[in-house]
């Protein structure tokens, strides 16, 4: 006999709905396809309406993405307010802001399961111990919120049972995935056809950087490390996608991509936030990401499906995704220097470059698809029910 199928009222939280755009939108359809009732709460923003527009219900609340107690308190009465008036039977939180604030209101209201989802622990190896010492006391109280733990990478789920911040029963590694079909670049135009839309020479060789537009995502080292290789390497031409969101609180980086065009000129292409991001990946010879910290990055994942090799820092998440000499380059944390001797290697090198597309693909379709992240959550959530 069939079980029965299980009715659920779902609350997914996040800080903005640039996240609910772009991260949670396939977990929520799985949802919606198991029958359960699904709403969201965030941050109204530029995404917001249209996904209105397409049926998801969405709740505004604003929730800032810093650690600013009286805007906290304002954000928990809202969410309390919420959760009281539509009694869900789980909350599912995201962020390490909206995940304090959200976890706090759900214990409020008595919302009988709380998941967290940990796409990142705020702490991180380049932050100073004492202050991860704060952060990590923070996770810690907000466990006793908490009844379950997702974490994208594995090192975050090490960490949380190490520290005692969840029980290592209650800890559940899910990873990270994308759509393998939409990220394939057999089913794309071709690179030439992308590269005249964007004006670059066909025969150039293109490095990218798709990223939130403040420092902490490495961007100033991408910029210093093209100015240094076009210096070797005039075919070479780099391609910065994204922006920077208005509620980043992290410093931005505009100064120093205006000072790099002026130096660069055409060779740097800066095409702010785009929907085609395989599209841009087509475009590109090599993916670069050298973010001070991560989670479990989806954009080099994205690369890799892409058949793209990836130069990213050696950080949490980025190392267990790329496989050093096979799939990619790690270089350290904030040296642009060794960003520069990673490009170069590759475009010396046409054969390895090649050789770690290939490759980052094969690893990618093993370990990192979608379909199979979110049935790994739903399955979980059904059976602690």
């Amino acid at each position: 006999m069939n079980s029965p199928k299980i009715h659920l009222k779902v609350c997914q939280v996040c800080a903005v709905d640039f996240t609910l755009q772009h991260f949670l939108l396939p977990l929520i359809d799985a949802m919606k396809v198991e029958g359960w009732e699904v709403h969201s709460a965030c941050s109204q923003g530029k995404h917001a309406d249209k996904l209105r527009s397409e049926g998801y219900v969405i709740h505004s609340v604003n929730i800032v993405r810093s650690i600013n107690p009286l805007a906290a308190i304002v954000s928990i009465v809202r969410l309390v307010k919420l959760f009281h008036r539509e009694k869900f039977d789980l909350v599912h939180v995201h962020t390490p802001v909206a995940g304090l604030i959200a976890r706090v209101a759900a214990r409020i209201v008595r919302t009988p399961i709380v998941v967290y989802t940990a796409h990142g622990f705020y702490f991180h190896d380049q932050m100073p111990r004492w202050k991860q010492k704060i952060f990590i006391w923070l996770e810690v109280y907000m466990g006793f919120y908490t009844d379950f733990l997702f974490t994208q990478s594995v090192e975050d789920a090490r960490s949380a049972i190490l520290e005692k911040i969840m029980p290592k029963e209650r800890v559940l590694v899910i990873g990270n995935g994308v759509n393998n079909f939409r990220f394939s670049p057999d089913k794309l135009p071709s690179k030439k056809l992308i590269r005249n839309l964007l004006n670059i020479p066909e025969k150039a060789f293109v490095v990218g950087l798709i990223g939130r537009q403040v420092k902490e995502k490495g961007i100033c080292e991408f910029l210093r490390s093209a100015l240094e290789v076009s210096n070797k390497n005039p075919t070479c031409y780099f391609l910065l996608i994204g922006e920077k969101l208005s509620s980043d609180h992290a410093d931005g980086v505009d100064k120093e991509i205006l000072s790099a065009k002026r130096l660069l000129g055409r060779r740097l292409i800066i095409t702010g936030a785009r929907d085609d991001i395989p599209e841009m990946l087509q475009a590109m010879d090599i993916f670069c990401l050298p973010s001070w910290r991560e989670g479990m990055p989806r954009t080099i994942i994205e690369a890799m499906m892409m058949e793209k090799p990836v130069i990213a820092t050696n950080i949490r998440g980025c190392r267990e995704e790329i496989v050093p000499g096979e799939t990619g380059l790690l270089v350290p944390v904030a040296s642009s220097k060794d960003i520069s001797d990673a490009i170069l290697f590759l475009y010396s090198n046409p054969d390895k470059c090649n050789s770690f597309g290939k490759a980052g693909r094969v690893r990618a379709l093993a370990h990192y698809d979608e379909s199979k992240v979110v049935a790994l959550q739903i399955d979980k959530i059904k059976s602690f029910l």
